[in-house]
């Protein structure tokens, strides 16, 4: 493993992000491993991942310009987060979010900050993908903006599930909009950190049988 995702890891579990256990997701399945963005609570922590985010950003996109965009709520300190980091790199993004009920006085509307112009490109900054369910959600909020088009998303992790089908939620989301969807790491990657420690035998195991059933075929 590279040892940037180890580094991640370990700030995601250091924070309070990566939480072991009995969890729901929002697909409705059962999972024994959460990614909480809601635990980041600190300046020096969002700092932090936002230099993940753009660190993955810089390596899979280069100093492509975009306009960012964070859904609500998770989203929008992720967008900001990474927007303040990949600044300090020199690439200077505009960013914007939703809300999640339209406002009817001032300005109005769904959508706040930088509104993307027709021929600019979005890139979305999400949390993690399950089922790609939010991901579908972010796209029907994109769809009123005329002539834009999203290059590409990053999520924090890529939890490598079946989507609606065998293929992952990662693999549908892609078939389906046409764009590429990075991680900063993934489940197997986890599950390596994890075997540094005998302690984590439990975690391991309950993972394991958890993408056997679960898991994408393809």
């Amino acid at each position: 493993m590279e040892q940037y995702k180890h580094d991640f890891i370990a700030f995601l579990e250091g924070a309070g992000v990566l939480k072991f256990g009995d969890f729901t997701a929002k697909s409705g399945r059962k999972i024994p491993y959460f990614i909480n963005a809601g635990e980041i609570k600190t300046g020096a922590q969002i700092a932090r991942l936002g230099e993940f985010y753009a660190k993955a950003y810089l390596e899979k996109l280069g100093k492509k310009p975009s306009v960012l965009f964070g859904p609500a709520y998770k989203g929008i300190p992720l967008a900001v987060s990474a927007a303040a980091a990949l600044a300090k790199e020199g690439l200077d993004l505009p960013f914007f979010f939703n809300r999640k009920e339209a406002k009817d006085h001032g300005e109005g509307g769904t959508l706040v900050g930088y509104v993307p112009k027709a021929g600019q490109e979005v890139v979305i900054i999400e949390d993690v993908i399950t089922a790609g369910t939010a991901i579908r959600e972010t796209m029907t909020l994109l769809a009123p903006l005329e002539g834009v088009k999203v290059a590409a998303a990053f999520v924090m992790v890529d939890r490598k599930e079946k989507g609606q089908g065998e293929k992952s939620a990662v693999q549908e989301v892609e078939g389906e909009f046409g764009f590429p969807v990075y991680s900063i790491a993934d489940v197997y990657d986890i599950l390596e950190y994890l075997s540094g420690d005998e302690g984590n035998r439990e975690n391991i195991d309950r993972i394991r049988a958890y993408l056997a059933v679960n898991g994408a075929k393809a």
